[in-house]
C-alpha cells in the first residue's frame, strides 16, 4: 500500500501589511447624541475617544479589498503570487457566497483558494495560524489575510451598552515561506456554553417566521461584564501558553497586539502577563474603536506607521470574542 506523498516541512513569515480605515470620524459626542452617556463616561471605560464608521456605499468588500491591496504591495510580490485569501469577519451580509470569493475577484487573483472565517474578534489570529498550516505544509506559498468589518451596520445605536464600542474598518497581511520559524504555534480555543455573551440577534429564522420580529434588524447584544470577566480573568493564559509554545519568556516580547476591545482589558492583560516595562502596546482602540476581526491588523499597521513597531520584533497577537472563540500566537513584526 502506498503512502499519501506531502512536501516537505517548511516555516512561514509575515512579509506584507496593509489597512484601510474609513473617512467618516464618529466622536463620543456623536454617539451620546442617541444615548444617556458622557465622552468621560465612554474613555473610563473603554479608551475610547472616537471611532470610524464607512460611508453607506463602502462595503467591507471595499474595504478588504483596499486592505488586500497594500499588503499584497507592501509584501513586494504580485498579486498572482496568492495562492490562497482567508477573510475574517461577521459582518458581510450575504449568508453566502463567502465575502473572500468577491474579495480574491476584485483582486484579480484569479483561480484561487478562498473562504470566510467565522470567530468574530479572535478571526484574525485564528486566519494567520491556518495560513502558517497551509505554507508550511506547501499548500501554500503565499496566503493573502484580512480581518474587516463594517460593524456599524449591526450596532443599534441607541443601545447605550454596544452603541460606543463597536467601529469599522480592515486590516491585512500577507504571509509567505521562511527557511526559519517567524510564525509560531498557534492557541486556540472556544467555549460554546458562553454563546450568548456576544451575539448578534435575531436569527434569521426567527426573522422570517415571527411575526413580533417581523421588520425588526439584527443588531449585536453583549453581556460587557461576562465577556469582561472572562477576557481579564482567562486571556492571560492563553497569550501565556502562545509564548511558551514558540519556546519564549515574557521578557522576549517586544510588542503586545491584542484585540482592541477595552483598554482596561488591555492593561489588565499586560499586568497579569509580566512583560518588560519598555514593552509596546497597541491601543489603536483610542481613536478607531473595536473593529473585531480587524482589530489587530490595524493595530499593526498604526504602530509601524508611527515608528513605534519595527521589523523583527517578536509580537504577541491575541484575539478573543463572540464564541466566546479565543486565539493567540507569537510573530516576527514585517
Amino acid at each position: 500500500m502506498k503512502n499519501i506523498q506531502q512536501p516537505p516541512r517548511r516555516f512561514s513569515k509575515i512579509i506584507g501589511l496593509g489597512a484601510h480605515r474609513p473617512s467618516v470620524i464618529v466622536t463620543n459626542e456623536d454617539i451620546c447624541k442617541n444615548i444617556d452617556s458622557s465622552d468621560e463616561w465612554i474613555r473610563e471605560r473603554t479608551g475610547i475617544i472616537e471611532r470610524r464608521f464607512a460611508d453607506e456605499n463602502t462595503t467591507i468588500i471595499d474595504m478588504a479589498t483596499d486592505a488586500g491591496q497594500k499588503a499584497i504591495k507592501d509584501a513586494g510580490i504580485k498579486p498572482e503570487q496568492i495562492n490562497t485569501v482567508l477573510l475574517a469577519t461577521i459582518s458581510h451580509p450575504y449568508q453566502t457566497p463567502s465575502a473572500a470569493v468577491l474579495v480574491a475577484n476584485k483582486l484579480g487573483l484569479g483561480d484561487v483558494g478562498a473562504t470566510d472565517l467565522s470567530a468574530a474578534c479572535a478571526g484574525f489570529p485564528y486566519a494567520v495560524g491556518i495560513a502558517d498550516g497551509l505554507i508550511s505544509t506547501g499548500q501554500s506559498d503565499y496566503v493573502l489575510v484580512i480581518g474587516v468589518e463594517k460593524l456599524s451596520d449591526w450596532t443599534d445605536k441607541y443601545d447605550r451598552s454596544t452603541s460606543f464600542i463597536f467601529a469599522d474598518g480592515a486590516g491585512a497581511i500577507v504571509l509567505g515561506p521562511s527557511d526559519t520559524p517567524q510564525v509560531g504555534p498557534t492557541v486556540w480555543g472556544s467555549d460554546g456554553s458562553e454563546f450568548d455573551a456576544i451575539v448578534c440577534l435575531p436569527d434569521w429564522l426567527s426573522l422570517r417566521n415571527d411575526n413580533e420580529t417581523e421588520g425588526a434588524w439584527p443588531v449585536l447584544h453583549m453581556q460587557g461584564q461576562k465577556v469582561f470577566r472572562w477576557a481579564v480573568g482567562d486571556m492571560p493564559e492563553v497569550a501565556s501558553r502562545a509564548i511558551a509554545k514558540a519556546g519564549l519568556l515574557p521578557e522576549d516580547i517586544d510588542l503586545f497586539i491584542p484585540h482592541q476591545a477595552n483598554m482596561r482589558i488591555t492593561d489588565a492583560m499586560v499586568k497579569s502577563l509580566g512583560l518588560r516595562e519598555d514593552v509596546k502596546i497597541a491601543r489603536d482602540i483610542q481613536t478607531a474603536g473595536n473593529t473585531s476581526a480587524a482589530s489587530i491588523p490595524l493595530a499593526m499597521e498604526k504602530m509601524r506607521s508611527e515608528g513605534v513597531a519595527h521589523e523583527g520584533e517578536l509580537a504577541l497577537l491575541i484575539g478573543f470574542g463572540a464564541g466566546l472563540a479565543y486565539a493567540a500566537q507569537v510573530v516576527r513584526f514585517p
